[in-house]
């Protein structure tokens, strides 16, 4: 079963036509999901983000409100992207060989992972973290992962796959050009 998980993946990112570059640049994140068949844009937005709260820990209840255990805040330029995956596909195939070809980049480095009910509750991260209804799913199907990419600009890379059902599997992604802030 793992064999057959694992040539069905390599198939889709064959017949996406791409697959990421060695060299490390995140862009190539967005236009590989872009680029592939067997996903549909729902939702993308682009803004300057100030102090953006960047979760590197679960989401979980502390004193009545939903924190993460651990964060950072970064400021910049957010490109939000949400995909839906065609029925047949799993965001989790998706998500596994993005996730395994940034983790190659020698500019990269995991700042935080997580899956399943490690996360937290999956409704918190689809509402009040990317605000994406839709993302919403079963808390044991759910994964994130952040990704600090360094080179002549800093990058905040966050991925984050759901499904409710086999017909409503979702990838999510975040990519945050990082802007240096001035010191107090």
């Amino acid at each position: 079963m793992t064999l057959r998980i694992a040539l069905a993946s390599l198939l889709l990112f064959a017949l996406s036509g791409r697959v990421l570059s060695a060299e490390g640049d995140p862009q190539d994140v967005l236009q590989t999901v872009e680029g592939n068949p067997h996903t549909e844009n729902t939702a993308s937005l682009s803004e300057d983000v100030l102090d953006m709260e960047v979760g590197l820990g679960a989401l979980q209840k502390i004193r009545g409100e939903w924190r993460f255990k651990d964060s950072e805040r970064v400021s910049g330029s957010l490109q939000r992207n949400t995909w839906q995956v065609a029925a047949g596909f799993s965001s989790a195939e998706i998500f596994a060989r993005l996730v395994s070809d940034i983790a190659t980049w020698e500019n990269s480095a995991l700042l935080f992972s997580c899956e399943g009910r490690a996360c937290g509750h999956g409704s918190q991260w689809a509402n009040r973290v990317f605000g994406q209804r839709v993302l919403y799913g079963r808390d044991d199907l759910q994964r994130y992962r952040v990704f600090a990419i360094e080179g002549e600009q800093s990058y905040r890379l966050l991925l984050y796959s759901s499904a409710r059902s086999s017909s409503r599997q979702y990838l999510h992604i975040d990519l945050i050009r990082l802007v240096e802030q001035a010191s107090p």
